[in-house]
């Protein structure tokens, strides 16, 4: 009973809006909806809600860089091409025998890891911050764009694998689990479905105790200021990079987990559109907190699908739009603004309270 009175303390924290056995039998009535909604629902449904939690996992990775340690960043979707194109390149090459799409999912995840880890390092210790981030990380996101839509000819391959420029990667094969009497192969319908949902279960509740550790702790007095937290002995760029990768690390899970859905990736991936959407995301559903995150990101997926019916340029005004009027109403996040006021009524008062 200790220990797991130690784990909840751990997943509640004043870095976090979802508290108290309210909020816990929700979660809960929540998940089992979601693990019974494939048996109510079509396989194309199905695994058209996989592609929306594909995203999920870069959102939350973003919420941790930008709304926890302050640093906005736009290159969410450089670590997300990144890996999509190792898993491509590791998977038509070596195939998806015994469940090498597994090893090839975590070398592609590390990479983007690796990479963000080398590209953060000359960022924060050499003390690029504020605008001057955000201005890198998108320099770097479109060099990287740009460098692979050029890669057309028949010369740019790894081992078998073509990259194919702005025609985009195809081919790799769906992620595959080992079985006995042969792999179980996960296609975006019932199976990936539940494979994405518990990672997406894990991560949120892993961010949670991060986010609500004294790690975490240190991330917000980062945010808020910098140079007191800096003169109280802590080295924030270590935090700082520490965040960075662990964001990167996400991004390029939705990267891996993008590409084994649909069997393909593309340069346009990495384009400023796919930059700016997951500000627009993380900032909608309230960048500082990740319960907030994960509900607005699936908010603004949904409405930006119904939206692209009619044409995507609507629903990239739309996407605009929103983004205005939460800087201008809500800047800690619709989402959260509204969390907040519902949650007022159930609020403890304290001493004094009128």
């Amino acid at each position: 009973m200790n220990a797991l009175s130690r784990f909840f303390r751990r997943l509640e924290g004043p870095q976090t809006l979802g508290r108290g056995p309210a909020f816990w039998i929700g979660f809960l009535v929540v998940l089992i909806g979601a693990c019974l909604y494939p048996q109510f629902s079509d396989g194309y449904t199905v695994g058209n809600t996989v592609y929306f939690f594909t995203w999920i996992f870069m959102a939350l990775g973003l919420s941790l860089i930008w709304g926890y340690g302050g640093s906005l960043s736009f290159g969410q979707t450089a670590f997300f091409g990144l890996a999509g194109y190792g898993y491509g390149i590791l998977t038509i090459n070596f195939g998806a025998a015994y469940g090498f799409t597994l090893v090839a999912l975590v070398l592609a995840v590390a990479f983007a890891a690796l990479f963000a880890a080398l590209l953060g390092y000359f960022l924060f210790f050499g003390r690029i911050s504020g605008v001057f981030l955000g201005i890198v990380t998108l320099s770097i996101t479109l060099v990287l764009e740009r460098f692979m839509a050029q890669t057309a000819g028949p010369e740019w391959r790894i081992g078998s694998a073509r990259l194919n420029g702005f025609n985009g990667m195809s081919g790799m094969p769906p992620l595959t689990i080992p079985w006995p009497g042969g792999d179980l192969v996960l296609f975006p319908d019932i199976g990936l479905y539940y494979v994405v949902l518990g990672l997406l279960v894990l991560v949120y509740l892993g961010l949670r105790i991060l986010v609500n550790s004294s790690f975490g702790n240190i991330l917000v007095a980062i945010r808020e200021n910098p140079e007191r937290a800096e003169m109280l002995g802590y080295d924030i760029r270590k935090y700082q990079l520490g965040t960075f990768v662990i964001g990167a690390a996400l991004a390029g899970l939705s990267g891996v987990l993008y590409t084994s859905w649909g069997q393909y990736i593309t340069p346009s991936s990495m384009g400023m559109t796919a930059a700016a959407l997951p500000i627009v995301w993380v900032a909608v559903g309230g960048r500082s907190d990740i319960t907030t995150t994960l509900v607005g990101t699936l908010t603004v997926l949904a409405v930006f699908q119904m939206l692209t019916i009619y044409g995507s340029q609507y629903a990239l005004v739309v996407m605009g739009a929103l983004l205005v009027l939460t800087v201008l109403l809500a800047p800690r996040g619709l989402v959260f603004a509204l969390a907040r006021l519902l949650s007022r009524p159930f609020a403890k008062r304290q001493p004094g309270d009128l």
